[in-house]
This record gives structure tokens, C-alpha cells and sequence, in this order.
């Protein structure tokens, strides 16, 4: 039976895929001879594709200002790389069956494929049946990029309301949404079909809303006659005594740097094996929202330097000490202690970090036993022995005496991350090495990524890895041997990525990771007091101590100031010789302070 093309993609199983389809009703599209802006737009009337893949290519979202209730108006198109945050609206709709839940909704191994249900009546279990009821889906409070709501949060023939909770940039005129909208939107899919068709090596796309009509004759056609198109994680499924193997690229990447420009549409590689490797997430230093993000190889062979960390808590103190060295920090915010037996911090007083212990302080007429941070305060000739609560909320900036370059594994051996960096040292093995030119970077996390070792059929002189979860492309395997099953040098590459890449590897890898504790809270009875933040020339005068630490703290305090200001500070003032760094650059670095 025929049906629009737009009809069956919208009722189709991805889990039943691939699907042979004949051509009913054709189209031409005049002054077009082959496609129109990279999809196929010419299919003629019998003719036989094989469908092996859809995904959303883009968003048509009706617009409402009010609430989800009022009168939608204008529609506007959205591609999945539109910026912001987004929460979802409940589909009021319910589902009449868990069967109908499990065709439409999209289930998968990570949290974005658990949808959450219930049942206004109750369910009663008998012989591990439930009874049909009607499901309703239950309120999310997370928040999602387009992107994720595409593939995850839109369920088969239904559309989805979103309420946009965070912009991610500043609008401006391209902007398709009113200006400082707040709103929700109406998404419904246009889908994007990934097909195969007769003597022809590479991928068409044809986008779900062409004017075709299509039949499904799957079952009385060999699909075996089409080639057959891998993903790289269909390759990184095969198993390792399948490698080395030669592959052709059907739908390749754009690119001129390499290994980029490796990869283009018709290019023959040489996969020589699949593995897991060791990336560091690292994310530019800077005040605004603008940052760029990095995953460094361990293979990294630049030199770093040690940038100051800034410090919200007390309890930030606690898990950045290490036994290695002793942590030296200045505050930058005041803090009245509610316990005559707990110090009270002044801007510009500094400490060196001890321990954790606890400590008995007088609590509502009673003593009560509290978590506290043991520090000595450096005096202008002595040191002091002072307590601070584990709940104190201040801020703090490390004071850097290390002037020692470290490699990338050294800093993961010997300090525990998240910690600040400059490239003092740029790595020579790369032809352009992008952290040399970025003023301070944090390296935030130590991830595990999945990697194909690849390089160029036809020049195999030097071999590449390519991510596997990152480089959206399609090859078709070649039956032809490998002439080297060694493979050449491997070149080390930084790879940056895309915020929202940053945002899904981040995601990702804390899936499977323990939250950190909690900091302890603070007591209830007790009144916030006036903060103060110290000013960026006061901060300036404290990092240029002298290595006895013997400063003067009496300082300039700035009132009636913002509790979260962000304080700007030179990050190695600390050295009096005010040395720059090999690439030729001044060594300041803007700092932020991370909440915890």
C-alpha cells in the first residue's frame, strides 16, 4: 500500500530498518539536475532505494509567548545546532498501552532513554500482567539542548513543547525567535533519510517532507544487492582479528586540516585496529561564556605551567589538599565566624592548608561536634593556628610557588583535577599546536574514549585517530588485502570540540562516576553576614609575596559589593621577576571562580 514519504518515516521502527522502497509517485525538480543544498530531490517513478537510517534534520517550532495553552502563531524553522537550554512541557495526550509506549518513545541505556510514566488508576499485577490503563507522562526537570530533544525527547507522531530556559548566546537579528523571548515552542520533525540506491557507492539524503509517494516491498526484494554502509561504530563492533581492513568513505567530512581532509566522500582508508583511549577534557580560562574546549591525548608532548586555582568554600580547600605540597591560598572574601572558637576571615589574610579534623563549638546553649578545616595563618613573622568551618562560604585564591614545567602525565600523577595550566612549551610534533595560543586552560577531567586507528590507503605514511562518537560518517568495506599491517607513526592531535559536544562528553562520562560528597550545611540559626570582595589590585599586592610569606594584610576593603564578584588577578605576580613564558606571551590569565 503507498503511502506519503513524510507518513511512513513518521510510523516507521528504526529497529526494523533496513527497508526497501519503490517509488510510486516521483518528482523533478526543475532547474535541479541531481540535488538541491545536499539532499537528493529528483527520484523517478519505479525506482528502488534502500532506506538505512533517519534522524531528525531540523525543527519547525510554532511559536507561543504566553503558556502552552494559548494560541500558537508564527512557525519558524530551527536546526538542532540552534542554541540554548530547553525544558520539556508533559504531553498532556495519554498513552492508552505500555505497547504503544514502547513504539513511539525512544528507550535507550542512558538516562535520556528511561521516560517516566503514570497511571491516574491503579495498576494491579497479576501473573506479571498489567492490566491497560492509560499512561501519562510525568514532569522532567532537567533541561536538554534541541539536539538532545531531537533524538531523545520527541516521540513517533506526535510533536513536543519546549520552554526555553537559558540562552546560550546573545540574540541578534538572524535570530529566527522574538527578541528576549521566554516562551514555548511547538517542535515537530522534518526528518532527514539516509538510502542507498542502485550502481551508485555513495549515501543520498532525502528529507521526509518531499512530495513523493512511497511503497514498502522489503519483503520480496533482495537487499542484499545494495552495498552495505557501516558507521564507524558498526566498525568498532567488529572484532579485533577482523583488522586491519580497507574501507571506502560513502559520506564523508569536510575539512582541510588533517585527518580531516583524509576522510571526504570516495576516499579509501586503512582501518588498522579499534581501542580505548585517555583524553583530558580541558576548557579555556575565561570570565564569559565563550570558552573554547579541548580532549588532549596523554601522547601530548608540550610543557605546562602552573596557573593560581580560586577557591569557593572552605570545603574546596579540603579537597584540592594534597600531601605532595602544602596549599597556600589568600582570601578574597570576608567571613564572620558565629563561634568564638572558629576564626573569623579578613581580605587578605592567608593560610596554609593542614587538615580536616572536627571540632566542639557552642551550638544553641549546647556543645555539638562540627567538620572544620585546620589551617595556620601566616602572620608578619609567625604562624597561627586557626579553625574554619567546612560550611564557610568565602573565597579564596591559591598562590603559586612551583615554577617547574610539568608534562600532562605528571600533572595527573602527582595533582588531583580539576587544575589550572598555561603551555609554556608548545608540543613541536604538531604543525600548529592550538593550546600554545590559549592565555590559561583548565584540565577538568580524565575521560576513556573510543578510538579507530586510521591513515590513507593510497600514502600510508603516517597514521591518525579518529573518534569514533564524534565524526558523523558512512564507509563500505573493501575486499582488499592490507599491504601493512603495521601501522605507521601515529601524530598526536588535540581535538576540539563544539560546546555541545563538551556538554554530552561531560554527561556522558559522569553517568558511570560517583557525585562527589556534598559540602556540610550550613546551620540553620545562623545569620549571613556582610561579605566582602577584594578588589583586583589588593589581590595583585597579595600574590607578590615574598617565598617567607611574610606580607603585610592589612588591605582596602571593598564594600557593598556583590557576594559572587569574580575576582581578575594576575596569576604569576607571585614571581617578582614578572618572566614570560617561551611562546613570547605575557603570562596573564583571567580566573574564574567554579562553583562546586
Amino acid at each position: 500500500m503507498a503511502s506519503t514519504l513524510e507518513k511512513f518515516i513518521h510510523s516507521l521502527d528504526p529497529r526494523t530498518l533496513p527497508r526497501v522502497l519503490q517509488i510510486q509517485s516521483g518528482i523533478y525538480f526543475e532547474g535541479s539536475i541531481y540535488e538541491m543544498f545536499g539532499n537528493e530531490c529528483c527520484l523517478s517513478t519505479g525506482e528502488v532505494i534502500k532506506v538505512i537510517g533517519f534522524k531528525i534534520n531540523k525543527l519547525i517550532a510554532s511559536v507561543c509567548e504566553n503558556n502552552e495553552d494559548s494560541q500558537f502563531s508564527a512557525k519558524v524553522e530551527l536546526p538542532l545546532s540552534f542554541p540554548g537550554l530547553y525544558k520539556i512541557v508533559a504531553d498532556k495526550t495519554p498513552y492508552v498501552s505500555v505497547e504503544e509506549i514502547t513504539r513511539k518513545v525512544a528507550i535507550g541505556p542512558t538516562r535520556f532513554g528511561h521516560p517516566c510514566f503514570y497511571s491516574p488508576e491503579d495498576i494491579k499485577l497479576a501473573n506479571l500482567t498489567i492490566k491497560q490503563g492509560k499512561f501519562y507522562e510525568c514532569e522532567d526537570d532537567q533541561i536538554y539542548t534541541l539536539k538532545e530533544i531531537a533524538e531523545w525527547k520527541i516521540p513517533k507522531c506526535r510533536s513536543r513543547i519546549v520552554k526555553l530556559s537559558n540562552t546560550l548566546h546573545m540574540w541578534n537579528s538572524s535570530n529566527p525567535l522574538p527578541e528576549n523571548f521566554g516562551g514555548y515552542l511547538v517542535l515537530m520533525p522534518v526528518y532527514e533519510v539516509q538510502a542507498v540506491m542502485k550502481f551508485r557507492k555513495d549515501i543520498v539524503h532525502i528529507l521526509s517532507d518531499l512530495d513523493v509517494e512511497v511503497k514498502d516491498i522489503t519483503d520480496c526484494y533482495d537487499a542484499s544487492s545494495f552495498l552495505q554502509p557501516l558507521s564507524l561504530e558498526d566498525v568498532f563492533e567488529r572484532t579485533s582479528k577482523e583488522f586491519p581492513m580497507i574501507a571506502e568513505i560513502m559520506d564523508g567530512l569536510l575539512g582541510s586540516q588533517k585527518p580531516y581532509n583524509l576522510l571526504h566522500t570516495g576516499k579509501e582508508i586503512v582501518i588498522y585496529k579499534k581501542y580505548q583511549a585517555t583524553r583530558i577534557i580541558a576548557s579555556e580560562i575565561r570570565s564569559d561564556s565563550s570558552k573554547r574546549h579541548f580532549l588532549i591525548p596523554m601522547t601530548y608532548k608540550g610543557k605546562f605551567k602552573r596557573r593560581p586555582r580560586e577557591f569557593p568554600t572552605a570545603y574546596d580547600l579540603e579537597i584540592a589538599r594534597s600531601e605532595r605540597e602544602q596549599l597556600h591560598v589568600v582570601a578574597t572574601k570576608a567571613f564572620d565566624s558565629p563561634h568564638t572558637e572558629l576564626f573569623s576571615v579578613s581580605v587578605g589574610d592567608q593560610f596554609l592548608v593542614r587538615q580536616c579534623q572536627t571540632s566542639e563549638v557552642l551550638y544553641e546553649g549546647r556543645k555539638k561536634v562540627i567538620d572544620v578545616l585546620a589551617c595556620e595563618q601566616i602572620l608578619s613573622n609567625a604562624y597561627k593556628k586557626v579553625l574554619l568551618p567546612m560550611y564557610m562560604e568565602g573565597g579564596f585564591v591559591e598562590v603559586i610557588h612551583d615554577k617547574k614545567q610539568y608534562q600532562l602525565s605528571e600533572i595527573c600523577e602527582e595533582f588531583r583535577l580539576p587544575f589550572n595550566v598555561k603551555v609554556s612549551v608548545r608540543d613541536l610534533s604538531m604543525k600548529e599546536d592550538v593550546l600554545a595560543a590559549v592565555p590559561g586552560l583548565q584540565l577538568e577531567e580524565e575521560i576513556t574514549d573510543s578510538y579507530l586507528l586510521i591513515s590513507s590507503a593510497s600514502s600510508p605514511i603516517e597514521s591518525w585517530e579518529i573518534p569514533v562518537y564524534r565524526l558523523n560518517m558512512l564507509v563500505h568495506l573493501l575486499s582488499k588485502d592490507v599491504q601493512t599491517v603495521v601501522p605507521p607513526m601515529t601524530r598526536t592531535t588535540v581535538e576540539e570540540i563544539s560546546e555541545e559536544q563538551y556538554y554530552m562528553v561531560r554527561r556522558y562520562e559522569n553517568q558511570t562516576v560517583l557525585p562527589p560528597p556534598r559540602p556540610p550545611k550550613k546551620p540553620a540559626t545562623l545569620v549571613q553576614q556582610p561579605v566582602f570582595a577584594v578588589s583586583e589590585q589588593d589581590v595583585s599586592d597579595v600574590l607578590q609575596a615574598p617565598k617567607n610569606f611574610c606580607v603585610d594584610t592589612k588591605k582596602k576593603l571593598c564594600s557593598n559589593q556583590d557576594a559572587d564578584v569574580l575576582v581578575n588577578c594576575q596569576n604569576d605576580l607571585v614571581h617578582h621577576d614578572n618572566e614570560k613564558d617561551v611562546t613570547g606571551k605575557a603570562t596573564l590569565v583571567e580566573n574564574r571562580v567554579i562553583k562546586g
